[in-house]
């Protein structure tokens, strides 16, 4: 009734006939309660640095609060995108910052970015947990020629997660930037004080809307604090949710919140309240992207997108888990032929957790990869060594051997790339594979904090690795330092079932050894539960352990990728020595899968780049600025790619390698002569191609 008195008033106000079939623009049901509505004028604060500019992101020590335990809402915002952006981006001199990518390139001066900002929840069916949404909309933004980038979050970052990434892309070119946090984000739940975090990152033990409360009465709170004090629950890990498995419809439904919220601020306005969607789908240029696991939500927003919201996609290193095919084969140069490609995350994750810190320790990779001796004790590594070959999961009879047949495992039986082989020292020492492992596994399995899976939980601990409570000053500031997955923020993965007492899982002993090995036990039950068998015996799980590993394996067949991205023009681009996520699991299975769904009318490109991987932050130090290039600057390039086709038609450059050039120590600046451009024509011995049932990639 409500439309039809509408269009009586659209007709006597002389307006045509179809500008009232037009729909109007309604506030998506998914959206929970307020949306807020923030202006930035481009000087004291804005969109893209919080008043930063290009030098505060680049400088430290980060900014403080004038209250450490009370901060304000505009503190944590500014302390967020500080964290979120120097997370992903090498901000050192000489790295390519304020050079090929940063706020300041094209633009001038400093690069804020005036504009609104509105943010709100919202929920999607199946489930009440709080996903937030934010668009942002710059003022160069044109009405007459609107565009739309999203920019979902990397890792299990919060809602600024790729402010650095897709933000700043879509900002500088004027297109409104629609941003989700997945589902996962930072939202953590005190359990001993039930404090939690509102939209806005500041604290409350109060009813109410907030990020994540764990599913648990006050009684059963109670009686899980006795047991285990001072634990935090975790939004990812604990929502119960499989946030992963909605990925993709966290994605549309941020495109369709960008549209309303640029009609309220754009569209024409009929009076008693009503406003017309005069900015929609059709004439709006919207471009799918992000990085890691917000690039792999994009992809997967591509394959459902059925009401054709979004025009193109470009994506860096996406954590796509494809469907498993086993039809086509994978070949780089003249290597092995790989057929057990697509394993899922989980699989190779917790393979990486397991086996690693035993590889650092071999003779190819020990002197060798960067920071190694830094982030990783020998003495652990030698106790995993022995634990694993006492298990007889490795062989060998010095530690020499061991680590070596620990790396081959890697190599050959689960398919990392021996480029990748540098990198993943580094990786296990800041505990990458070993926090995805535990938190992976309590969400595709949809385990409750109650439920420690694995023996596992999460609190602050102590020097000697005992828990402790994490301190207040700490807690009040975790909106703008963790990232979603501990050990972040303060609060780390605790081994309930350690050697002598609860402890920080790198520092735990497993009771089947009694010496400290990285809780091995925790890593392998892990394990066991990815494969479905006893890891370290192949017998089949029983009872609790049965059910969970079921479970698990139900929740990864719901984040299988179909590799139909309906004939989008798309690019990826993923670094040959990801060491994160391995490329014989991702990206290149999944360019396979698209050609065996779409074949000639597949509009995918792949770039793979040599002397890349997955973070370039670690491009600021030593011995990794020596050997690595930006990824970064080639999303760029994907992004502008993707932009030309669309708004030009301009052809998509064929998929290839790009043979970067490292610049050999962090003292040299890079330069173009690092960096060639993705070639619009290649050369044959670059060019990637699908042929007789195979992936072909140049060495």
């Amino acid at each position: 009734m409500k439309r039809i008195l509408l269009c009586a008033f659209v007709g006597a106000a002389g307006l045509t006939l179809s500008a009232c079939k037009q729909p109007f623009n309604d506030l998506p049901e998914f959206v929970r309660g307020d949306i807020q509505h923030t202006r930035y004028d481009g000087v004291t604060d804005d969109l893209l640095t919080a008043g930063l500019g290009a030098s505060g992101l680049a400088s430290t020590p980060a900014p403080a609060f004038v209250d450490p335990l009370n901060p304000e809402p505009a503190e944590l915002r500014r302390l967020a995108i500080y964290n979120n952006y120097r997370a992903l981006v090498d901000t050192v001199p000489g790295g390519g910052f304020g050079t090929f990518f940063g706020p300041q390139v094209g633009v001038g001066g400093e690069g804020l970015i005036p504009g609104d900002e509105y943010i709100a929840f919202m929920s999607v069916p199946g489930t009440e947990v709080p996903v937030t949404v934010m668009a942002q909309v710059p003022d160069s933004f044109d009405p007459e020629q609107p565009c739309m980038v999203t920019a979902p979050s990397s890792g299990s970052r919060g809602i600024y997660g790729a402010i650095g990434t897709a933000g700043e892309w879509g900002l500088k070119t004027g297109c409104a930037v629609v941003y989700t946090d997945k589902g996962t984000g930072t939202g953590a739940h005190n359990l001993a004080t039930n404090t939690a975090q509102r939209i806005d990152g500041t604290l409350t033990d109060a009813a109410g809307p907030v990020q994540f409360r764990a599913d648990l009465s006050e009684e059963e709170r109670a009686s899980f604090n006795a047991d285990w004090p001072d634990r935090f629950a975790w939004k990812h890990a604990h929502s119960k949710a499989n946030p992963e498995a909605d990925w993709g419809r966290h994605v549309l439904q941020s495109i369709e919140f960008g549209f309303y919220v640029l009609n309220e601020k754009f569209g024409k306005e009929l009076g008693n309240g009503a406003t017309l969607r005069t900015i929609h789908p059709k004439n709006t240029v919207v471009i799918a992207s992000s990085v890691s696991n917000g690039g792999g939500s994009s992809v997967r927003a591509a394959e459902l997108d059925t009401e054709g919201l979004i025009d193109g996609v470009a994506v860096s290193e996406p954590n796509v888990n494809p469907e498993v095919d086993r039809s086509f084969t994978i070949r780089q140069g003249s290597g092995p032929v790989i057929t057990e490609h697509s394993r899922s995350l989980l699989d190779y994750t917790t393979a990486l957790a397991v086996y690693q810190g035993c590889a650092n320790l071999a003779p190819a990779v020990r002197d060798t990869a960067p920071l190694n001796a830094v982030f990783n004790s020998p003495v652990v590594g030698e106790n995993i060594c022995n634990s694993l070959a006492n298990k007889g999961l490795v062989t060998g009879a010095t530690r020499d051997d061991r680590a070596t047949d620990a790396l081959r495992i890697l190599n050959e039986e689960i398919g990392i790339q021996p480029e990748q082989n540098l990198l993943a020292p580094v990786h296990f020492g800041l505990a990458v594979a070993q926090s995805i492992s535990m938190t992976y596994a309590n969400a595709y399995g949809r385990a409750g904090v109650e439920d420690r899976v694995c023996e596992l939980s999460l609190a602050a601990t102590g020097a000697a690795g005992a828990v402790t409570q994490l301190a207040p000053a700490a807690e009040a500031a975790l909106f703008a330092t963790s990232n979603g997955i501990p050990p972040t923020g303060g609060v780390s993965i605790v081994f309930d079932n350690a050697d002598g007492q609860p402890t920080n899982l790198a520092a735990s002993a497993s009771p089947s050894s009694n010496q400290p090995d990285y809780g091995l036990d925790a890593l392998l039950c892990l394990r066991s539960l990815a494969l479905g068998r006893n890891v370290a015996t192949g017998a089949p799980l029983e009872g609790a352990q049965d059910e969970l590993a079921t479970a698990i394996a139900g929740g990864i067949s719901q984040v299988r990728a179909t590799g139909d991205l309906q004939g989008k023009p798309t690019v990826f681009v993923t670094g040959r020595a990801d060491a994160i996520l391995p490329i014989n699991h991702t990206s290149r299975p999944y360019v396979g899968l698209n050609q065996r769904m779409e074949g000639k009318k597949s509009n995918l490109r792949y770039y793979e780049i040599l002397n890349a991987h997955h973070l370039d932050v670690l491009n600021g130090f030593p011995g990794i600025a020596d050997r690595y290039v930006p990824l970064h600057h080639y999303y760029f390039q994907a992004l502008d790619l993707v932009w030309a086709r669309l708004t030009d038609k301009q052809p998509l450059p064929p998929s290839q390698v790009v043979r970067t050039v490292p610049r050999g120590t962090i003292a040299t600046p890079l330069t173009e002569a690092n960096l060639p451009a993705i070639a619009p024509e290649p050369a044959e011995g670059d060019r990637i191609v699908f042929v007789d049932d195979q992936l072909r990639i140049p060495e």
